[in-house]
């Protein structure tokens, strides 16, 4: 009987091998093994994308440098794996896939104590702090500390992307709870269990870690804050943005990719960009970064701020953005709150009735540029511009394929995620553009490091990628550069960026290179090996033999 059981669990065994947790309900209770796995059913892809994230960073753990030269040599290929969009669904799994500690975890237990956590981390000479609360991971929600696999994926690109070390780089995710009920209920949950606190205490916790991270590494440390709730990104950047050497890569990441790619399509149409008319669906965060910073460029070129803002629209989940309407608005908003200019219940409408010429897609509630949508945009417009940034993919407003389908491959398109390059049926190939904010925070953050720049202006962010894009490539689709550059394309972002900020004095790292292309290329981390034979030489000419008369 001993030996029927041993025979009985191994061929169970070997079946769940096979497939693991992607047998259907039907082939568990067909083969007997309904009940010997957890009861969610995945896809094999889902599998294969986050055995993928998993490998990888066991190599980071167990080989910093080869990681880095893996990653660098097919960057195109393993970027969507480290970062967006395998990164999300790492998250929602960041429980069940932990392996050891890669950042600090701050709880609102800690107050008080946050600058002993800090010492408590090996490196001491961090320049460069990323930061969640874990509130709004992508387009997935709250997460809570599963939010951490954000920090611990920009800052991979920190490096990656930009060569800055990876000891200068610090993790950070601070716990006050989480309002995801799933995740309260989970017993494999690593946070707090208790709900969001959102009282002052919050507040005070922020404060305390923002002056523990300059006491600890300085006034120059950068703080990037990611993935904060709409409510608090705002907040905290109008706040901590003239103390610290800090930004909001949502906030105004985001916004410079964006226009980034407004401005390539501008070279495309040969039509300055004071004369476009955004249409947003969404009014959070990114959407408001990006219209802002497109004001300012529209201001550069000589457009008053408010004639601006009378270009730009947005669309929410409560409708249109206008005067008068039941739902409350943020004072964020304020500046982009139009009066109504007539019927307008749906997306789709407000397309049909403001006659866009881009519309933009950060509202993180997958796909709302319908057929009609896409239609209606490409009846507008010779050459409709179509960005659905939202992340994951799934996500997105609009697949590449519906958006160069739908308008005879007309339109110019850019999304958050990577889609794969789309055959139209005259035979043209069309490589859509991927708006990553990869093009734009480690050039930046490198920048901002070797200068010592204190305070980060939004006009930093009106460098742009658009003198970095050839020819042949926007005739192919591409509104960005191809990620299998973005070493170059940081680099030449990190000296355009420190050009400006000494020549605007908003640099405080002297004395100033006069090379500064040689100065910067010249410290970037290198991922060869060292060697760690000592100093070896020779003594050329001496003898060790006694001198012999």
């Amino acid at each position: 009987p001993v030996k029927d059981a041993q025979t009985h669990m191994y061929t169970h065994s070997r079946r769940m091998k096979c497939k693991g947790m992607a047998f259907t309900l039907k082939e568990r209770q067909i083969l007997g093994i309904h009940g010997l796995l957890p009861p969610k059913i995945e896809t094999q892809d889902t599998q294969v994308h986050l055995n993928r994230y998993i490998y990888l960073m066991g190599i980071q753990e167990r080989n910093e440098r080869l990681f880095y030269r893996v990653l660098m040599e097919d960057i195109e290929a393993l970027m969507p794996i480290v970062y967006t969009p395998t990164v999300g669904l790492a998250c929602t799994q960041y429980g069940h896939i932990f392996r050891r500690p890669k950042g600090l975890f701050i709880t609102i237990k800690d107050q008080g104590h946050i600058r002993s956590i800090l010492d408590n981390w090996p490196e001491t000479s961090v320049k460069a702090v990323v930061v969640t609360d874990g509130e709004r991971i992508l387009g997935l929600g709250d997460l809570g500390v599963y939010g951490m696999g954000i920090p611990v994926g920009k800052l991979c690109l920190y490096t990656a992307c930009a060569g800055i070390r990876p000891e200068s780089c610090l993790p950070v995710c601070i716990d006050v709870g989480t309002d995801n009920e799933k995740l309260l209920r989970d017993p494999f949950y690593m946070g707090l269990y208790q709900r969001r606190d959102r009282s002052q205490r919050y507040d005070d916790l922020i404060d305390e870690f923002m002056e523990a991270v300059v006491d600890k590494y300085g006034q120059d440390t950068l703080i990037q804050f990611e993935d904060f709730g709409n409510h608090n990104a705002f907040r905290f950047l109008k706040k901590y943005r003239e103390k610290y050497c800090t930004f909001n890569d949502d906030i105004q990441g985001t916004a410079s990719v964006a226009l980034a790619g407004l401005l390539a399509a501008q070279r495309v149409l040969g039509k300055p960009i004071t004369e476009h008319k955004v249409l947003f669906l969404g009014a959070g965060e990114a959407a408001l970064g990006i219209a802002n910073l497109i004001v300012m460029a529209m201001m550069e070129s000589g457009m008053s701020q408010a004639e601006a803002r009378k270009k730009i629209w947005m669309f929410d989940k409560y409708g249109l953005l206008v005067k008068g309407r039941a739902y409350e608005t943020d004072s964020n908003q304020e500046g982009f709150i139009h009066p109504d200019p007539g019927d307008v219940k749906s997306f789709l409408d407000a397309v049909n009735v403001i006659k866009p010429t881009a519309i933009i897609g950060v509202s993180g509630a997958g796909r709302l540029f319908t057929h009609d949508v896409i239609r209606a945009m490409g009846s507008l417009n010779e050459r409709p511009i179509i960005f659905a940034l939202s992340n994951p993919t799934a996500k997105a407003e609009c697949t590449a394929e519906d958006a160069y389908s739908l308008t005879q491959g007309r339109c110019l398109f850019a999304s958050g995620s990577p889609f794969a390059p789309v055959s139209l049926e005259d035979g043209r190939i069309l490589t859509p553009g991927q708006g990553n904010n990869a093009y734009i925070f480690p050039g930046v953050a490198l920048a901002v490091i070797l200068s010592g720049v204190r305070h980060i202006s939004d006009t930093v962010f009106l460098e742009t990628l658009v003198d970095q894009l050839t020819d042949e490539e926007l005739s192919q689709g591409r509104l960005y550069p191809p990620l299998s550059n973005i070493r170059e394309v940081s680099l030449q972002m990190a000296i355009k960026v420190v050009e400006y900020v000494y020549s605007k004095g908003m640099a405080f790292r002297y004395p100033e290179p006069v090379d500064k292309e040689a100065y910067i290329r010249s410290v970037v981390w290198n991922i060869n090996y060292d060697s760690f034979l000592p100093e070896i030489y020779d003594w050329p000419g001496v003898s060790h033999s006694p001198v012999v008369d």
